[in-house]
């Protein structure tokens, strides 16, 4: 397997009790960092040019949110992927508006009420993909994104505990040639969220298992980052910090030292920064 360099954290950047912390952004422009509880429905947004103690709930709102975006050509909105489909989010107002939906009553009455979004990521043409999953049950994780040369597209299948890729043509946005990329072998845990690095690497949140680990582009296991709680759910890299963000704990009696931080936000030195984010091509 080769050396497997490790990280270990023992305490949070910021103590929280989020019930589902995912969706890490780093806005590049502000130096500020936003994430959802999706469960509690929603936004935190902390100024990280001075710290923890800056964290602010910016939107309780009455819906699920999954994932965030940037939009190109403006700071006043940006983009959510929300319980029923595609949003803008106000910063100003506080609220929201669709501007499409992922289902409608034609296709399954059932399914705007069962399914939310959940992860994703904008592409190299300004396409926001996002993936969806069951509400009721934490089932899966999907989060879309493109390699370096823009050739390739991922995926997570967290009930199969693998990430998939794709052969991704950016032109006309169409993936093809399913394959296993990375297949967590460790039988507690499954992935979630991950973030790909300048160097092609891959920061996977192991939810359940308590680690971070890092994925060379060839699918191998190359680092791992332990953390305090088994719950870690979706990794950002800012500059050359790893932001993990957390859920609740699954079992507290059973792991009660796992359960004292689950729910935190967590940061570690790696030394590596992340790929810029492509923005939403918004045309409405």
């Amino acid at each position: 397997m080769g050396d497997i360099k490790k990280w270990t954290v023992t305490e949070p950047y910021l103590k929280l009790d989020c019930a589902l912390g995912e969706a890490p952004f780093w806005e590049r422009d502000t130096n500020h960092l936003r994430f959802v509880d999706i469960v509690k429905k929603e936004i935190h947004e902390i100024d990280l040019n001075k710290g923890p103690s800056t964290h602010t709930v910016i939107a309780k709102l009455d819906t699920p949110v999954g994932v965030t975006a940037d939009i190109e050509g403006t700071t006043k909105e940006f983009l959510i992927g929300a319980k029923a489909g595609y949003a803008l989010f106000n910063r100003e107002t506080g609220e929201y508006r669709y501007i499409k939906k992922f289902w409608t009553e034609r296709d399954d009455p059932e399914k705007e009420h069962r399914m939310r979004s959940n992860d994703g990521a904008v592409d190299s043409q300004g396409r926001f993909w996002v993936g969806t999953m069951n509400d009721d049950q934490y089932i899966s994780d999907p989060k879309a994104e493109g390699s370096s040369d823009d050739k390739l597209m991922y995926w997570t299948d967290s009930p199969e505990k693998t990430i998939y890729v794709f052969d991704y043509d950016p032109g006309s946005g169409r993936i093809t040639n399913r394959r296993p990329f990375f297949v967590l072998e460790e039988e507690e845990g499954v992935p979630d969220g991950f973030e790909m690095d300048m160097e092609g690497h891959f920061w996977v949140a192991c939810h359940g298992l308590g680690k971070v680990l890092r994925v060379s582009p060839k699918g191998k296991l190359v680092g791992e980052i332990i953390l305090p709680t088994k719950t870690p759910s979706c990794p950002v890299l800012v500059g050359e910090d790893l932001f993990v963000t957390s859920g609740q704990a699954e079992e507290p009696d059973k792991y009660p030292e796992s359960a004292k931080f689950a729910g935190s936000l967590f940061r570690i030195p790696v030394g590596v920064e992340g790929r810029p984010k492509y923005k939403f091509n918004y045309q409405g």
